[in-house]
């Protein structure tokens, strides 16, 4: 299964492994998935972070390095992709999130998050 990781569950595998639900710890762990990130993850992660926000601590450099030496692969955003967030209908208004879910449905893989609002939505989400 091809996975693109929420934010949150970034820098929880990151940094925080112990915050990562069983479910989500599992299928970072199986060999079969490949592991996504997105860039609208690190463009969230400076914006908070410049808001000194206590959760968005981590130096985005180093995450990014981090998670490339661990396997996992950038998913590029695309213009086709900013374009599919006109399709979602308005139940979350978070741009970060709602760009993660479109770049899923374009390319046709699955989002893992452990956000309630955003696996409300229909279509490749999976809340862990």
């Amino acid at each position: 299964m091809i996975l693109l990781l929420d934010t949150h569950l970034l820098l929880w595998a990151a940094g925080q492994p112990e915050k990562l639900p069983a479910a989500a710890r599992s299928l970072l762990e199986d060999a079969h998935n490949e592991l996504l990130f997105s860039p609208a993850s690190f463009w969230e992660i400076v914006i908070k972070r410049g808001l000194d926000r206590d959760d968005f601590r981590i130096e985005p450099r180093r995450l990014r390095r981090g998670l490339l030496d661990n396997g996992y692969r950038e998913l590029a955003v695309t213009s086709e992709h900013a374009i599919a967030v006109e399709r979602l209908p308005p139940l979350h208004k978070d741009p970060f999130d709602r760009m993660l879910l479109a770049q899923a449905e374009v390319e046709g893989i699955t989002l893992l998050t452990s956000d309630k609002l955003l696996a409300s939505y229909p279509g490749p989400v999976l809340k862990v």
